[in-house]
């Protein structure tokens, strides 16, 4: 027809499904889809509305929407009330929504940050609890142009174990940490990039005489010595490195703590009696009587050729040779270059 445009649809199956989706489902929102997992996770109404600062009849009048929205699309409400002071009943139809419900919110959620990182309006650091002096000296070198370019940086606390796999899934851009790599040999993981603070070794705290223990102990002897280890991190993948796998099935491990603090304060009380392997740093820091739970404590020298403790700053390698040098996650990682000790 001359002088008249028609519009032509595509005719493939999606696009017809999205054009045909039933009312009641594109009337659910996000917000009712997080009070569904809230009144899940709570089991009551009255908690989930607490836990989102709300008035429970708002909470309730979305159960109750969703409720008349998928029995008409699915042939059974969600969620069920069971009486006063009742937790409430999840449907099976109600369960299985809450799992889709739960993928849904999470792939948003990551989808999100995924835009922002790649834009560069957030950059999200991993660190240890001891490299945050790290991130703050590199801050410094950015801060003001982060505000003005309105980037936000997200700082998240990380544990050593899961150093790699936070870099590999990308739930993080930089690590600030420590790792165990092979005494003197260089970078050997060329996917991640890395600024090399400094490397070290290991030392052990413990409360035996030194009859028992001497000055300076090697690693085969650890063997012979109650230890008190943790059950993961940095000092466990040591012992990895030094035992195998089943380290545990070798050594005469006096007690497994989860913090360090608590092993210290296990040895100072005498209820064991044994050595826990620790950084050279908190060595220095406890032979200089700096340390207030490790009063009463001997450093001892812990001798090893084949591996040592790399602190450092760690990244993705494709991640910064991907973005120009002013994209932000590139300004953080020359802000830690100019940080790091000279060589």
């Amino acid at each position: 027809m001359s002088g008249s445009s028609q519009l032509v649809l595509p005719t493939s199956t999606s696009l017809h499904r999205l054009l045909n989706m039933p009312g009641a489902l594109l009337d659910t929102t996000m917000d009712q889809l997080r009070t569904l997992l809230t009144v899940h996770e709570t089991r009551s109404a009255l908690r989930a509305a607490r836990a989102l600062g709300r008035e429970q009849s708002s909470v309730q009048k979305q159960l109750d929407t969703l409720n008349r929205n998928f029995q008409e699309l699915c042939g059974e409400q969600l969620v069920v009330k069971q009486g006063r002071g009742k937790d409430v009943l999840f449907t099976p139809t109600g369960e299985s929504l809450v799992e889709l419900a739960r993928e849904t919110l999470a792939e948003w959620l990551d989808g999100i940050h995924e835009c922002r990182r790649k834009l560069g309006t957030t950059v999200t650091v991993g660190t240890t609890r001891y490299m945050l002096d790290t991130l703050a000296k590199a801050w410094h070198h950015v801060a003001e142009e982060f505000r003005e370019r309105d980037v936000d940086l997200k700082v998240v606390h990380i544990r050593t174990k899961d150093i790699w796999t936070k870099l590999e899934t990308q739930e993080v851009d930089v690590v600030c940490g420590s790792v165990v790599t092979r005494a003197g040999a260089g970078w050997e993981r060329p996917e991640f990039d890395v600024i090399e603070w400094r490397r070290g070794g290991l030392a052990l705290l413990t409360n035996l005489p030194g009859t028992v223990v001497g000055e300076r102990v090697r690693v085969p002897q650890l063997r012979s010595i109650p230890l008190v280890v943790p059950g993961a991190g940095l000092i466990a993948e040591f012992l990895r490195g030094w035992f195998g796998p089943d380290y545990r099935q070798g050594l005469d491990i006096a007690a497994e703590i989860d913090e360090i603090q608590y092993g210290i304060s296990l040895l100072r009380s005498n209820l064991v009696q044994g050595a826990m392997i620790v950084t050279s740093g908190l060595g220095v820091v406890a032979s200089n009587n700096e340390l207030r739970e490790g009063g009463g404590l001997r450093v001892v020298e812990l001798s090893d050729d084949s591996l040592e403790r790399l602190v450092g700053v760690f990244a993705r390698t494709d991640e910064l040779s991907k973005h120009p040098a002013d994209h932000p996650l590139n300004l953080l990682w020359s802000a830690f270059k100019a940080e790091a000790p000279r060589p």
